[in-house]
Protein backbone atom coordinates (compact mmCIF):
# COMPACT_ATOMS: atom_id res chain seq x y z
CA UNK A 1 0.00 0.00 0.00
CA UNK A 2 1.85 3.52 -1.07
CA UNK A 3 0.99 6.02 1.04
CA UNK A 4 1.07 10.01 -0.33
CA UNK A 5 1.37 11.96 2.62
CA UNK A 6 -0.86 15.73 2.29
CA UNK A 7 -0.23 18.88 4.32
CA UNK A 8 -0.99 23.07 3.90
CA UNK A 9 -4.81 22.63 4.50
CA UNK A 10 -6.63 25.02 6.25
CA UNK A 11 -8.79 28.70 6.83
CA UNK A 12 -8.38 31.59 4.88
CA UNK A 13 -10.49 34.28 3.75
CA UNK A 14 -11.23 34.65 0.28
CA UNK A 15 -8.59 36.45 -1.63
CA UNK A 16 -6.30 34.62 0.28
CA UNK A 17 -3.53 31.73 -0.49
CA UNK A 18 -2.37 28.59 0.70
CA UNK A 19 -0.12 25.87 -0.72
CA UNK A 20 -0.80 22.33 0.17
CA UNK A 21 2.45 19.80 -0.28
CA UNK A 22 2.36 15.96 -0.85
CA UNK A 23 4.84 13.51 -0.09
CA UNK A 24 5.20 10.33 -1.72
CA UNK A 25 7.74 7.65 -1.49
CA UNK A 26 10.73 8.01 -3.88
CA UNK A 27 9.98 5.06 -6.00
CA UNK A 28 6.10 6.26 -6.77
CA UNK A 29 6.58 9.67 -7.34
CA UNK A 30 9.76 9.03 -9.62
CA UNK A 31 6.94 6.28 -11.51
CA UNK A 32 3.58 8.06 -11.99
CA UNK A 33 2.27 11.18 -12.91
CA UNK A 34 0.62 13.31 -9.59
CA UNK A 35 -2.10 15.45 -9.64
CA UNK A 36 -4.65 16.29 -7.04
CA UNK A 37 -8.55 16.45 -7.05
CA UNK A 38 -10.84 17.97 -4.83
CA UNK A 39 -14.01 17.04 -3.39
CA UNK A 40 -16.69 19.61 -1.83
CA UNK A 41 -19.82 18.75 0.50
CA UNK A 42 -22.16 17.00 -1.59
CA UNK A 43 -20.31 16.90 -4.43
CA UNK A 44 -18.72 14.27 -6.67
CA UNK A 45 -14.61 14.31 -6.63
CA UNK A 46 -13.35 16.71 -9.73
CA UNK A 47 -10.00 16.78 -11.01
CA UNK A 48 -7.69 19.67 -10.36
CA UNK A 49 -4.53 19.68 -11.51
CA UNK A 50 -1.89 17.38 -12.35
CA UNK A 51 2.28 17.22 -13.50
CA UNK A 52 4.14 14.92 -15.17
CA UNK A 53 7.46 13.87 -13.80
CA UNK A 54 9.61 16.25 -14.76
CA UNK A 55 6.99 19.07 -13.66
CA UNK A 56 7.47 20.41 -17.76
CA UNK A 57 3.87 19.59 -18.53
CA UNK A 58 1.07 20.73 -16.25
CA UNK A 59 -2.98 20.67 -17.02
CA UNK A 60 -5.33 22.49 -14.84
CA UNK A 61 -9.32 22.34 -14.91
CA UNK A 62 -10.68 25.44 -16.10
CA UNK A 63 -12.19 26.47 -12.56
CA UNK A 64 -8.50 26.93 -11.25
CA UNK A 65 -6.57 27.76 -14.09
CA UNK A 66 -4.75 30.99 -13.64
CA UNK A 67 -4.94 30.83 -10.00
CA UNK A 68 -3.47 27.45 -8.90
CA UNK A 69 0.13 26.25 -9.60
CA UNK A 70 0.78 22.50 -9.14
CA UNK A 71 5.09 21.92 -8.87
CA UNK A 72 7.14 19.17 -8.68
CA UNK A 73 10.70 18.82 -6.25
CA UNK A 74 11.65 15.16 -7.42
CA UNK A 75 14.80 15.78 -4.92
CA UNK A 76 12.17 15.68 -1.72
CA UNK A 77 9.59 13.50 -3.55
CA UNK A 78 6.75 16.54 -3.52
CA UNK A 79 4.82 17.80 -5.10
CA UNK A 80 2.90 21.23 -4.53
CA UNK A 81 -0.38 22.94 -5.41
CA UNK A 82 0.12 26.49 -4.35
CA UNK A 83 -3.37 28.16 -4.66
CA UNK A 84 -4.11 31.75 -4.98
CA UNK A 85 -6.91 34.08 -5.71
CA UNK A 86 -9.15 31.51 -3.38
CA UNK A 87 -12.84 31.48 -4.11
CA UNK A 88 -15.59 30.19 -1.26
CA UNK A 89 -16.16 27.91 -3.92
CA UNK A 90 -12.88 26.16 -3.87
CA UNK A 91 -13.62 25.07 -0.82
CA UNK A 92 -13.06 21.01 -0.46
CA UNK A 93 -10.88 18.33 0.74
CA UNK A 94 -8.46 18.56 -1.61
CA UNK A 95 -6.44 14.93 -2.47
CA UNK A 96 -3.29 14.38 -4.02
CA UNK A 97 -2.85 11.46 -6.71
CA UNK A 98 -0.78 9.35 -8.33
CA UNK A 99 -0.98 7.42 -11.55
CA UNK A 100 -0.86 7.19 -15.23
CA UNK A 101 -1.98 9.28 -18.21
CA UNK A 102 -4.25 7.01 -20.21
CA UNK A 103 -6.18 9.29 -23.14
CA UNK A 104 -4.79 12.60 -21.53
CA UNK A 105 -6.34 11.80 -18.45
CA UNK A 106 -4.64 11.31 -15.21
CA UNK A 107 -6.05 7.79 -13.69
CA UNK A 108 -5.06 7.87 -10.03
CA UNK A 109 -3.68 4.94 -8.59
CA UNK A 110 -2.62 6.12 -5.63
CA UNK A 111 -4.72 8.81 -2.93
CA UNK A 112 -3.07 10.81 -0.20
CA UNK A 113 -5.89 11.15 3.21
CA UNK A 114 -7.01 14.42 2.29
CA UNK A 115 -6.55 17.93 3.87
CA UNK A 116 -9.47 20.40 4.38
CA UNK A 117 -9.01 24.02 2.61
CA UNK A 118 -12.11 26.13 3.64
CA UNK A 119 -12.54 29.71 2.03
CA UNK A 120 -15.18 32.02 3.88
CA UNK A 121 -16.52 34.94 2.55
Amino acid sequence: QVQLVESGGGLVQTGGSLRLSCVAPERTFRSYAMGWFRQAPGKEREFVARSSWSGGSTYYSDSVKGRFTTSRDNAKNTVYLQMNSLKPEDTAIYYCAAGAISRNVLRPNYWGQGTQVTVSS
